[in-house]
This record gives C-alpha cells, sequence and structure tokens, in this order.
C-alpha cells in the first residue's frame, strides 16, 4: 500500500492510494480461508471445499469487501498517522476506472482538514453583565394583566360595543332551511373575540337588549363542514343581554384564581417569574457581546466546505420562514447571498472555537443534564412523551441536536468565568431596549 500526497494548499489535501493487486489477492485468500471449514457444498463434506471452487463462488463478492476495507484502512491509518481531522467526510475515487482483477487499485482521496485553533486570552475578554430587577411598578402592571384576563361582565345599559359580551339567540337558515349546528340559546359572545365566522361579530355591535336582527354571512370557503363551506347564509339574532367588562379585583380571590395561597405569594410568583425572564435576556446580550470580542479575537483559516454547507441551510432556513406554505423541498434551487454566506463565516468561526475550547478544557454534557433536557422537550407533545424520548434515545443525529446548545452554553459560561465582568443595574425598558437591538444588528 502506498499513500503520497498530490496536493497541500491551505486546508485542502489530496492523496494518491494505491492498493496492490497481490495485497487485495492475499485478503482475499486470507478470508477464505477463515471461512472453508463452515462451507458446505453438494458433493462435498463441510469444511472440505477445494480453495478454488471456493474462489470461484465467493472470490467476487469478497473481493469487493477487501477492497472497501483496504481503501477505508488505507484512510484511517493516514488520519492517524497524520493527525487530521476532515471538516467532512473525505472525498475517495477510484482513478482506474478500467481495472480488471490482479490489477493494482488507484484511489483519489481529497478533504479539507479543519484548522488549528489558536489560543484565546481570556482576560483579554472584558464583559458588562446587565441586572435587572423586577420594580413594584412592574408587580403591580403584571397583576393589572392578571385581572383584565380574569375579567367578569356585569349588565349595561345601552348598544354592544366591541369588548363587551352578548347574550343571544340564533338561528342560522342556508337558502331559508335551518342547518344543522346553526342554532344556540342564551349564547354568550364576546364582541371582537373571533369565536364566530368572518362578518358575524361585526354586525352585532351596536344592539342592545332586545333587539332582532338578521345578518348575512359567508362561511369560509375552506370551512370544515363541507355543506357549508363558501355558503352564503341568514342568522335570525336576539338579543337577550348586553354585559360590559369590568377586571376582577386584585385581591386574595383573584391570587387563589391563579393558584396562589394570597395575594402576596402571588407577588412573589410573579416577581420570580420576572427575575428568571430578565436573567435569561440579559444572559442573550452577554453571550452575543462575548461572542462579538470573540470572532474578533481570533482568526484562523476556516474550510470552505463547511461555510458553503452552513450558507445553504441558512438560505434555506431563510426561505421557508418566507414561504411557509411550502412544507417540503419540492421548490426552486436556492442561492445563498453575500448576506447569508457571510453569517456563515461568523457561525462557522465561533463554532469551531467553542468546540475547540471545549475540548481543550473537558467541558461535558452530563447525562442528568441530557435527560433533563430532553424531558423538557418532551412536554411539548403531551400525550406522547414516552415515545419521543424512545425516539430521542434511538436517534444520534437528535440527541446532537440537543446536546450542541448545552455544551455551547456550558463552554460560554467557562469563558465567562475566566472574563473580566463588570455588572450595570439597568431597569426593565433598558434590557428591552438592549434584547432589540440584537435583532437589528
Amino acid at each position: 500500500m502506498q499513500i503520497t500526497e498530490t496536493l497541500a494548499e491551505g486546508l485542502k489535501r489530496e492523496y494518491q492510494i494505491i492498493i496492490t493487486g497481490a495485497d487485495l489477492d492475499a485478503r482475499v485468500t486470507e478470508k477464505l480461508v477463515e471461512a472453508q471449514p463452515e462451507v458446505a457444498m453438494k458433493g462435498f463434506r463441510k469444511g472440505k471445499v477445494p480453495m478454488a471452487l471456493l474462489r470461484k463462488q465467493f472470490g467476487p463478492r469478497l473481493l469487493g469487501e477487501a477492497m472497501q476495507e483496504a481503501v477505508d484502512g488505507a484512510m484511517q491509518d493516514h488520519l492517524q498517522g497524520s493527525g487530521d481531522r476532515p471538516a467532512m467526510q473525505p472525498d475517495v475515487k477510484m482513478v482506474n476506472e478500467n481495472w480488471k482483477e490482479g490489477d493494482d487499485i488507484v484511489v483519489a482521496m481529497s478533504y479539507e482538514k479543519l484548522p488549528e485553533i489558536p489560543a484565546v486570552d481570556f482576560k483579554a475578554v472584558k464583559l458588562e453583565k446587565l441586572v435587572a430587577k423586577p420594580a413594584d411598578a412592574d408587580i403591580d402592571e403584571a397583576l393589572g394583566n392578571l385581572a383584565a384576563s380574569a375579567q367578569n361582565f356585569e349588565t349595561k345599559k345601552g348598544k354592544a360595543a366591541d369588548g363587551d359580551q352578548i347574550v343571544i339567540d340564533f338561528l342560522g337558515k342556508l337558502d331559508g332551511e335551518p342547518f344543522d349546528g346553526g342554532a344556540a340559546e342564551d349564547y354568550p359572545l364576546v364582541l371582537g373575540s373571533g369565536s364566530f365566522i368572518p362578518g358575524f361579530e361585526e354586525k352585532l355591535v351596536g344592539l342592545k337588549a332586545g333587539d332582532e336582527k338578521s345578518i348575512d354571512v359567508t362561511f369560509p370557503a375552506e370551512y370544515g363542514a363541507s355543506h357549508l363551506a363558501g355558503k352564503d347564509v341568514v342568522f335570525d339574532i336576539t338579543v337577550k343581554e348586553v354585559k360590559k367588562p369590568v377586571p376582577a379585583e386584585v385581591d386574595d380571590e383573584l391570587a387563589k384564581k391563579y393558584g396562589a395561597e394570597s395575594l402576596d405569594a402571588l407577588k412573589g410568583q410573579i416577581s420570580e417569574r420576572m427575575a428568571a425572564e430578565y436573567t435569561g435576556a440579559a444572559r442573550q446580550v452577554l453571550k452575543r457581546k462575548l461572542l462579538d470580542q470573540l470572532d474578533t479575537l481570533v482568526e484562523f483559516d476556516l474550510p470552505s466546505s463547511l461555510v458553503e454547507a452552513e450558507a445553504g441551510q441558512i438560505a434555506h432556513q431563510l426561505w421557508h420562514e418566507e414561504n411557509p406554505e411550502h412544507q417540503g423541498h419540492d421548490h426552486p434551487e436556492i442561492t445563498p447571498t453575500d448576506e447569508h454566506s457571510k453569517l456563515a463565516v461568523r457561525r462557522v468561526k465561533l463554532g469551531l472555537l467553542l468546540a475547540e475550547l471545549g475540548q481543550k478544557n473537558e467541558v461535558k454534557v452530563s447525562d442528568a443534564e441530557m435527560t433533563q433536557a430532553i424531558m423538557m422537550q418532551a412536554r411539548q407533545y403531551p400525550g406522547q412523551e414516552r415515545a419521543f424520548f424512545e425516539f430521542i434515545q434511538s436517534n444520534q443525529a437528535a440527541q446532537q441536536q440537543i446536546r450542541a446548545p448545552l455544551f455551547e452554553d456550558k463552554v460560554i459560561d467557562f469563558i465567562v468565568e475566566l472574563a473580566e465582568v463588570t455588572e450595570k443595574q439597568i431597569t426593565k425598558d433598558e434590557l428591552k431596549a438592549a434584547v432589540d437591538a440584537l435583532e437589528d444588528e
């Protein structure tokens, strides 16, 4: 076996691998000798089939296996000896396509290797950690929102307005005849809630208790009941009562509606939730600023194959976000733009850097952390948690999708611990502005 380097340009490497015909023949013979004791053929006792007959019967298949094993072995030996880590699966092609049994095999192997990552001076990383605490006004605002959500309705005089609740009897008719599901009595409907088909609620605004009215509406073309889809119908309406929304009182009773023992306990829960939200938002800002600094602190060559693949993935993902009606991949070819490529360069660079820092500093994601993350995701599939858990356990790619962000966050935490970090107290609005600024960059 002979390996010759034919290209060493930047991160690109190309090699010619020659595997002799004698080596292949020896590999096939070894496999035949190993299998001979277990082979039985008509006219021969088990283990007594002549080698020539075995070679004729099984030689072609074993030759294919020997060729694959020889090429794979040569590639692995080279990678172990050189220390190269291919950025993607090496491209291996047979050169002498007119090869016949007994000839040497000539294979071309090419790949881009991962670059050497320079050391990072963590002391040069200077970060500002934003700290926001829930103010009393923030908690009061949240309580007001909860009270509005838990609103009651009280009878009012006069005309119904958007947001009011009206109690109605209604009867729907298609071509003058009542249809199934088109009638109800004493039905409480909040105007503007979108509970009924388009055009229904809007035509009830301005009515008052005791009014009777017939309204014309059209069922949507995609309506679930096919006999009503796209049909023009008439609803006879009788208004029984008009009610105005009244926010619930901010008291212990409101707290109990939301599972708290008292108003003070509810305030405590709101404060804890807000604090956690503020901490998460502040971490987003800190992480972005850290990644921005790391992007400028170190420079190294990037495998073009990884950048091109990442740019293609970014372009593909953004295209689907802009065209949500296309669920599959039966769409025109998507060509990455310069902006996609620029973002891909950053992602690949930071991804390689964080992976290297994590590996060198033995950052690991524990089994307990993985299990917790899987369980949190499983909650998104009520009733199917067990099936989701089993799917993740049997799917290495799915496991990696969960492990990757956990690993990245742990590497970020490791760097922050070593960096120079100062804290800055800010308000909720200032924190929101900082997070909004990330989306504009």
